[in-house]
């Protein structure tokens, strides 16, 4: 094995155990003692490939954006009509948050710089690509609706921002009991509800379109018992 592929494999191994312990403990209980433990080499070599703990989380939850991007490229091109893609990106990146719900704490990262400590500017950089080609992905939806005439004049990089914040903000909201609580309903049809709510918005003859329904909710999507 040549010198670049070890050096790729202690990365790798880093990696991989610096997400276990991550995704169990969260960023500020994770041990760097374990996590090289874990990936079989010193303390000191992590920090020969990561700068600092920060960094190596932000790596960790970065790494499989091309893998995520590619999904929601995809997502973006199901349906005949504007509509039905954004649509299709809702439920995809609905979907994904239930799957790995781990990798929405990038967003924890973002901002909470304060907790973490400043990140270096070529992490920040990392974030900032992935968070921008992801709204690429809804933007070009949107614009596409806009040449077909489904979708008046407006913004379309803003109605991205838009759609992608109300998203993000309802996911979050199923955090913690108490935001759960406070929200009283179930997270899958109020996250629908409001993706077609600002769609409608945006539609040129929105009495033409009916209004989406949401699947059957998966059971850790809905409201608690003891939390009603």
């Amino acid at each position: 094995m040549s010198r670049d592929q070890k050096k790729a494999e202690s990365r790798r191994r880093i990696l991989d155990a610096a997400r276990d312990v991550f995704f169990r403990d969260g960023f500020m209980r994770a041990n760097l003692d374990e996590m090289a433990e874990k990936a079989g080499v010193a303390k000191g070599t992590l920090y020969r490939y990561f700068e600092s703990k920060a960094d190596l989380y932000v790596a960790v939850l970065v790494e499989n954006h091309e893998i995520f991007l590619d999904q929601m490229n995809r997502a973006a091109h199901e349906g005949s009509s504007a509509l039905e893609r954004i649509r299709s990106i809702g439920r995809f990146y609905f979907g994904h948050w239930l799957e790995h719900p781990d990798y929405f704490q990038i967003f924890w990262a973002i901002d909470n710089e304060s907790v973490i400590g400043d990140l270096p500017r070529d992490v920040i950089e990392q974030i900032a690509d992935f968070w921008e080609r992801n709204l690429k992905i809804v933007h070009a939806a949107l614009e596409d609706g806009v040449k077909s005439g489904e979708f008046v004049e407006c913004d379309t990089w803003e109605i991205a921002h838009v759609l992608w914040s109300i998203a993000d903000g309802l996911i979050e909201s199923d955090n913690t009991k108490a935001r759960r609580q406070i929200r009283r309903r179930p997270l899958e049809p109020l996250y629908t509800h409001a993706i077609e709510t600002l769609i409608r918005g945006i539609l040129v003859d929105p009495s033409r379109v009916e209004l989406a329904l949401p699947t059957e909710p998966k059971p850790s999507t809905l409201v608690k018992s003891d939390e009603v």
